[in-house]
């Protein structure tokens, strides 16, 4: 039975701190928690790779949903990901990965994911992405990456997630799924900061033209009349995918901004204040979007994020002053 990380188990799995229960938004989204934990469980620190967060932009129905680009992830660790081809069943495949000691992420129905239970386990469909750290397809168990931790499903949960059993299709169950090659040689931690300050400067120079927050703000009132008009749960979806993403984001680019400070490659310290301020406007104005939509009184939402507009600004002029942005065509 291949096991990724042998010393590792669910039941005293130590979460990365990017998951502390006391940030205003302990889970992100699910590609980027995966990566979270697999930097985590090979000590090395994620945080170093959150410089892309700067790039987010307001799509008009969404903010960009932020994902560590892969090229990043080489750079900094020599972590190489490529797209798996499926072609035989799933976990035949998440098998031979796993003893060759690399991981496989694979989209999956959250529905059968324990580690879900009171949101979406038994309750609602849904896509996800997981990393199997083990897997033993004759016991029909599986310990995975996902959400906040390292997780353990097992039995018909297992028959779900790989639609077997009662749980099979006729249509050939085709994922989308990567697989990562770790580096031969560790990762010299050493270099890390350096690597990263050059990394952020090659973002800052990709960062929106525009303030992004502004560009929704301007339209938010209006896109939350129309979510009004929808089934409650379309709440959920639409916050998801504006507040949530947008806070998550510069919660996550605040912790970069502080490991800099911390690894020495600058004071940042000014910069993670405003990105922090735009990460609790966003919480606050989440909740208050809830009691809009309850009342149907929409006229205060736009101004509640003001802070967090100016603290784009601030943010951004912040980062001029310490980081020479490369040269690159920036988001309209």
């Amino acid at each position: 039975m291949p096991k990724l990380f042998p010393a590792l188990d669910p039941a005293d799995y130590p979460r990365h701190a990017l998951h502390a229960s006391n940030r205003d938004w302990p889970e992100t989204n699910c590609y980027l928690d995966v990566w979270i934990e697999l930097l985590n469980a090979l000590d090395l620190p994620p945080e170093a790779a959150l410089g892309y967060s700067i790039t987010q932009d307001f799509e008009g129905d969404q903010f960009t949903f932020f994902k560590v680009p892969l090229e990043d992830l080489e750079t900094l660790y020599g972590i190489r990901v490529t797209e798996l081809a499926i072609y035989d069943r799933v976990e035949n495949h998440v098998l031979e990965q796993l003893r060759r000691g690399r991981a496989t992420l694979v989209e999956v129905d959250s529905f059968f994911l324990p580690d879900t239970h009171g949101t979406s386990y038994r309750t609602e469909h849904g896509k996800t992405t997981i990393a199997a750290n083990r897997l033993d397809i004759e016991t029909r168990s599986m310990d995975y990456f996902h959400g906040l931790g390292l997780f353990r499903l097992e039995g018909e949960d297992f028959d779900g997630i790989f639609q077997r059993g009662e749980f099979a299709r006729d249509t050939a169950f085709l994922p989308y799924t990567e697989f990562v090659k770790f580096p031969d040689e560790p990762t010299d931690r050493a270099k890390l900061p350096e690597a990263a300050l050059d990394l952020l400067s090659h973002h800052l120079g990709r960062r929106p033209a525009e303030n992004p927050i502004a560009k929704f703000t301007d339209v938010f009132p209006g896109q939350v009349e129309e979510v009004a008009e929808r089934e409650f749960g379309f709440f959920h979806l639409y916050a998801f995918n504006t507040l949530r993403q947008l806070g998550a984001n510069f919660e996550l680019f605040s912790s970069h901004l502080a490991w800099l400070t911390a690894q020495g490659a600058g004071d940042f310290s000014e910069g993670e204040e405003s990105a922090n301020a735009i990460s609790q406007t966003c919480k606050i104005v989440q909740f208050q979007l809830a009691r809009a939509l309850a009342r149907r009184k929409f006229d205060r939402l736009a101004p509640a994020l003001l802070p967090a507009v100016e603290a784009w600004d601030s943010l951004a002029k912040s980062l001029e002053t310490r980081v020479s942005p490369k040269a690159s065509s920036r988001a309209a």
